[in-house]
């Protein structure tokens, strides 16, 4: 949702007051880093998903491996190496779910920064035709995400 710059009316000699042109402005950039956090958003959830889904395929084809290895009585230093393989793989899974964590506070930020957006225009252009602006409330925690590392299953989402 895209929020449109208030109309800052000119005094009678033509001029912007300053104070309405600097919260008119700061509007704008606390807008357009709203809509850059969104985009964050998309792109890093897209990069996740396509990584997450090659790293399941990938997985699926060591277990294929494996199992047609252990039919035709491989050595045991194959396995290993195949289990190594795994514990790799399933780290690599594991990292990929700081997206979750990002994502959340990435959503925060957002919330906070619209919450912002929307004081200032009450704030400093009042009211319009259509009565009182509505104004998002800010997250009511500081901090979404509190979790500083992670271990295989240990992603907490709030």
């Amino acid at each position: 949702m895209e929020h449109a710059r208030p109309q800052v009316e000119p005094t009678h000699a033509g001029q912007v007051p300053p104070p309405l042109m600097l919260a008119a402005d700061l509007q704008d950039h606390l807008m357009m880093a709203t809509n850059d956090l969104d985009r964050l958003h998309t792109l890093l959830a897209d990069a996740c998903d396509t990584l997450m889904q090659r790293f399941y395929s990938a997985t699926e084809q060591i277990h294929a491996l494996m199992d047609s290895h252990s039919s035709e009585g491989d050595d045991k230093r194959d396995s290993a190496a195949y289990q190594s393989l795994m514990r790799e793989l399933g780290g690599a899974v594991t990292a990929l779910q700081f997206q979750d964590m990002a994502s959340q506070l990435i959503v925060h930020t957002n919330h906070r920064l619209r919450s912002c957006v929307d004081t200032l225009a009450r704030e400093a252009f009042g009211d319009d035709e259509d009565g009182a602006g509505v104004v998002e409330s800010p997250p009511q925690r500081p901090n979404p995400v509190t979790q500083a590392e992670m271990d295989a299953g240990s992603i907490e989402l709030f």
